[in-house]
């Protein structure tokens, strides 16, 4: 009973919390999950985004969703998927009724662009991580110019990030083939 309570407590935080969108909530379910839980190392929770990012639909509820399984079977994957879910329906019609109204209000206007900053630097930290854990994985050269070649690919080539993920899943599971090939020869 107390884990199913710990998932629903985690993922109803990233759902109250996650201001800005499934993206914005990805660091926060990252210290949920990865650091104030345990329910997964950082290179899982890594794995597991990079997958949650090919397949369509809100990158939280998926991840909430496959993690919730992950760690208490179906009934987790519910109970995770409508903590997550319920926040953002009721602040919604409550937010948008009551804000619709003084929408015109500095303070309000103020109050919505104050939290783009909070939500960037999020962002920027998780990225940094990532950026970590690759250089340990590569050294600093190869994480340069890995990281080179995505930004050409991904902002001047404008190639949808999920198409990216899914040509890289398959290069590095055709690379592990050969390896594996290589050793029982």
């Amino acid at each position: 009973m107390k884990l199913h309570w710990d998932i629903f407590i985690s993922f109803f935080r990233v759902g109250m919390l996650g201001f800005g969108g499934g993206p914005a909530s990805i660091p926060l379910i990252q210290k949920e999950v990865v650091e104030k839980y345990g329910w997964m190392t950082e290179e899982e929770f890594g794995d597991v985004l990079a997958i949650a990012n090919t397949l369509p639909g809100p990158i939280a509820t998926k991840l909430a969703g496959y993690i919730g399984y992950r760690v208490s079977g179906f009934w987790g994957m519910v109970n995770a998927i409508v903590a997550n879910i319920a926040p953002t329906i009721v602040l919604l019609i409550v937010l948008l009724t009551t804000l619709s109204s003084f929408k015109e209000y500095d303070w309000v206007q103020g109050m919505a662009a104050g939290v783009i900053p909070v939500v960037g630097m999020m962002m920027a930290v998780l990225t940094w991580q990532f950026v970590k854990k690759t250089q340990a994985g590569f050294g600093w050269p190869r994480t340069i110019i890995y990281g080179a070649i995505l930004f050409i690919i991904l902002q001047w080539l404008h190639v949808h990030p999920g198409i990216v993920i899914a040509v890289l899943l398959v290069l590095a599971l055709s690379v592990n083939d050969r390896k594996k090939e290589g050793e029982s020869k």
